[in-house]
């Protein structure tokens, strides 16, 4: 019998994430800092909106493109925070999370040989949604000593005559480095002069800490030939809602609707309903959450620097990213030691990407005292086998 799976599977390996999860999920007393996932319940005024809409029979399909008041709300959303406008009947498309956001803009808009710019380390789905698509990705690595931000000659370094598109994912997973004004610009600059589109995930837009998020659609020039992708999962604690939403010029939304339309049908009513709530009066509990997760980033870093594990400073997402080169040992064997020995998962940088080696990705997604008693597990480990 013939080969029945695709040959692009064998270029897109199983999640680097997922192993070091099914080792913690048979083993007691395990305290992860490996999911990025909110570690508070979605905000009771938005799970009521969720529960009353199904108790009132709303169980059916919504249109395509997301229930219209959802639209015109997420439209006025961003246009409050970011002066950026969309129509909310031709540019914005409501999708099962940023996963499927993402997916559905590269399957409209890349060509099979079409090659994509991704800095890295970078979320572990960006290259397999760009292989899916029949494009390729292009990893443009990125350092501590740059902040985790691509540098311009690096970029101009990837450029090829099949160069189509660049995914920034900023606030950025793994690292949690944010993008300055300026650096934008620079990039905008780039993106322009060679006449690329951009995937702008911004999925952690509203998680930063003392400093500005630049929505890239609202750079001069950029609306254009920028597709926003942010949703509810982080900001407002909505992960298992699976509610995210996509935004373009009404010729890529047209196309991404299309493949939505016959892929998805429309995304989940109830979280549909739930996120209307939560842009209509969730915004106290995005600041309360921001100001719990700001406590915790202080602590993990300084934790993690005290112990001796140099700790670059995450201005955004909910992510710490320390290097564990100290030890003297791979990030792979590290996590693996510490999982089995200290009962603590963590993830290895380089599941995020080559540029990600040397370094491990801790989640402060995590109630403070579990927090601490992590660091207090890990600063064991670390003294141990630097002996």
């Amino acid at each position: 019998m013939r080969q029945f799976v695709a040959e692009r599977m064998a270029t897109v390996p199983p999640s680097g994430i997922r192993r070091f999860f099914d080792i913690a999920a048979t083993m007691k007393d395990v305290i992860s800092l490996g999911v990025g996932e909110p570690d508070f319940t979605t905000p009771d005024n938005v799970r009521q909106a969720g529960i009353a809409s199904i108790e009132q029979g709303m169980t059916r399909y919504t249109s395509n493109a997301g229930i219209l008041e959802l639209r015109e709300l997420v439209a006025a959303h961003l246009q409050n925070l970011y002066g950026t406008k969309y129509d909310p009947l031709k540019e914005i498309l409501i999708t099962v999370g940023v996963s499927e956001a993402l997916q559905v803009a590269c399957l409209a808009t890349l060509n099979p040989g079409d090659e994509v710019i991704i800095p890295e380390p970078s979320f572990v789905a960006y290259a397999p949604a760009v292989i899916f698509a029949g494009a390729t990705p292009v990893a443009v690595p990125t350092y501590v000593e740059q902040e985790f931000a691509p540098a311009l000659a690096d970029l101009e370094a990837a450029i090829t005559p099949r160069t189509r598109a660049i995914l920034l994912g900023y606030p950025n997973n793994p690292t949690g480095a944010v993008l300055t004004r300026e650096l934008s610009l620079e990039i905008a600059a780039f993106v322009e002069k060679h006449d690329l589109l951009v995937y702008s995930d911004e999925i952690y837009d509203r998680l930063v800490y003392g400093v500005e998020h630049i929505s890239f659609a609202s750079l001069p020039g950029m609306w254009e030939r920028t597709v926003t992708l942010g949703g509810f999962s982080k900001a407002y604690a909505m992960t298992g809602w699976r509610v995210g939403y996509l935004c373009a010029n009404s010729e890529i939304n047209a196309a991404c609707t299309r493949i939505h339309q016959y892929l998805i049908m429309s995304a989940p009513t109830a979280g549909q309903v739930a996120a209307i709530e939560a842009l209509k009066n969730g915004e106290a509990s995005v600041k309360a959450m921001v100001g719990e997760y700001n406590i915790r980033r202080k602590f993990m870093v300084s934790a993690f620097n005290e112990m001796g594990l140099d700790c670059f400073e995450p201005k955004g997402a909910f992510y710490t990213f320390p290097s564990i080169k100290s030890v003297g040992m791979s990030e792979e064997e590290f996590c693996e030691k510490l999982l089995v020995e200290e009962h603590v998962a963590v993830v290895p940088g380089g599941s995020f990407g080559a540029s990600g080696k040397g370094h491990i990705r801790a989640c402060y997604a995590t109630a403070l005292p579990q927090i601490e008693e992590a660091m207090a597990r890990i600063d064991r480990f670390v003294t141990r086998y630097r002996g």
